[in-house]
């Protein structure tokens, strides 16, 4: 079957750099994934596929039932765009203003497309069924993942098992890579007001300096990293927003950022840490502070069984070596609401120009991605749902 697999693959490869194109030159933002869903349920029309939509307005399920009952299945993609002005002048660069597949959604639902049409091909050789779960609003909380499951999108078919993949750009094209257990971090979302008086910035005895105090409260939190966390944490402050002039101290700055850790406990403890530190460390500067801290993604957590049988799997159709281990990273997934729930696993898929080594970074303006990892990402996945439901 590998074979029969690999030699559909070859074929439909130019058709899929095609679907990929079409779709990286028509991006949408999250939760307005209109066209794109449109888009989706033509190819699905015309492979042959039934499906069910609406799932968070624009989120598609497609089903595909082999010749006998067994297992379910489920391969998952996300379909929406970044807001990002794309700077590439290729052909079918982004024509949509500030919109831009900066993280590869692109790649990812062409490829299952791609995987789609060819379980699709050798459906009376399955022993069970594959859902296509086409998943709007990965990039914006609170996650079309939750929302689509909320929706019911699996009330009628429930998978025994999830598998999902995500590009990376310096990893190169031909290699995946897994990770089993604790993979990625949860996702938090920070925004602090300092308030106080402000005034002449000449006169800063007369006034309270709420920029001194901002800096401060940033200063005071990194102390819980630092001092008080003994797994992965990471807090990070991306913006800072102090609306004064060179002699004006304004009354209220505004800061926002990122909280990410690999465990629950130590998740809310740390909620409370910023709280306490914040609001203390502005009062001890004559201000207040106020904190609101918005819960993201949870951890994604890779089923050792699952993805130990992927590995394998991965092995038999790339080759040992084009199969690489992964190292926990910070970075945040929506596809984390899925393995809280059912056994999964999250793999990458290198997409970077193996002569050249350029790499171009997830949600760059610049971002690209050698188009050769589709050659090997739609058979791999319908190779890894085949062997799951068959062996």
């Amino acid at each position: 079957m590998i074979e029969k697999i690999k030699e559909i693959s070859a074929k439909i490869y130019n058709e899929v750099v095609e679907i990929r194109r079409h779709i990286h030159k028509h991006p949408e933002l999250s939760f307005e994934e209109k066209q794109t869903s449109e888009f989706i349920k033509n190819m699905l029309d015309e492979y042959g596929i039934e499906y069910t939509s609406g799932y968070v307005k624009y989120g598609v399920l497609g089903v595909i039932k082999g010749k006998q009952k067994g297992k379910i299945i489920a391969l998952r993609t996300d379909i929406d765009a970044l807001p990002i002005q794309e700077n590439n002048t290729d052909y079918f660069s982004s024509e949509n203003k500030n919109i831009m597949h900066a993280c590869g959604h692109d790649i990812h639902l062409a490829s299952l497309l791609g995987t789609a049409k060819i379980l699709n091909k050798i459906k009376n050789e399955l022993k069970g069924t594959v859902l296509l779960v086409f998943q709007p609003a990965e990039e914006k909380l609170p996650g079309g993942a939750k929302l689509m499951m909320e929706e019911g999108v699996f009330d009628k078919y429930k998978p025994d098992l999830i598998i999902g993949q995500h590009v990376m750009p310096d990893m190169p094209v031909g290699n995946v890579g897994f990770k089993s257990g604790m993979y990625m971090a949860s996702t938090d979302e920070i925004y602090l007001t300092i308030k106080g008086k402000g005034g002449h910035a000449a006169m800063p005895h007369q006034i309270t300096d709420t920029v001194l105090a901002a800096s401060q409260v940033i200063v005071a939190l990194q102390q819980i990293v630092s001092r008080k966390a003994n797994i992965p944490t990471v807090l990070s402050f991306g913006k800072f927003i102090a609306n004064g002039a060179t002699n004006v101290i304004p009354d209220e700055v505004k800061i926002e950022g990122t909280f990410r850790t690999l465990n629950e406990e130590w998740r809310t403890e740390v909620h409370k840490l910023i709280n306490k530190i914040a609001k203390s460390t502005a009062e001890a500067m004559g201000a207040e502070c106020e904190v609101r801290i918005i819960d993201g993604y949870p951890y994604l957590k890779n089923d050792e069984l699952v993805t130990e049988n992927a590995i394998n799997f991965s092995k038999e159709y790339l080759g040992v070596n084009y199969v690489e281990n992964m190292e926990t990273r910070m970075t945040g997934e929506d596809f984390a609401y899925y393995s809280q729930k059912y056994p999964t696993t999250f793999y990458r898929l290198g997409t970077m120009n193996a002569k050249t080594k350029e790499v171009f970074h997830l949600h760059s303006s610049n971002f690209k991605v050698d188009e050769e990892a589709l050659k090997n990402s739609t058979g791999l996945m319908a190779w890894i749902a085949y062997s799951f439901l068959n062996k």
